[in-house]
């Protein structure tokens, strides 16, 4: 998450985490949903910029906020998806 402090990037981190959590109908703890968050925004944020798709939108709040819960969903499915196929 780009131009912003490290509280901010927890806080935007752990939201962004209990409303991917709230989406995925899943169960995790806080430091969880904060680490989802934190990887979702910038997993999110790299694929992005490889694919040269700009994400300067709705404000810095915002735009950090959707992008950290599009990246988070994203890893909860794509873990939900590899344990299932492990059995």
């Amino acid at each position: 998450m780009q131009g912003i402090g490290i509280l901010l990037t927890i806080v935007i981190g752990g939201l962004a985490g209990w409303i991917a959590e709230k989406l995925t109908k899943s169960d995790h703890g806080l430091l969880t949903n904060i680490g989802l968050g934190i990887a979702g925004a910038f997993s999110v944020s790299a694929l992005a910029g490889f694919l040269g798709i700009p994400l300067q939108f709705a404000g810095w709040f915002w735009g950090n906020l959707i992008t950290a819960v599009i990246g988070a969903v994203l890893l909860i499915w794509l873990y939900r998806t590899i344990k299932s196929k492990n059995g």
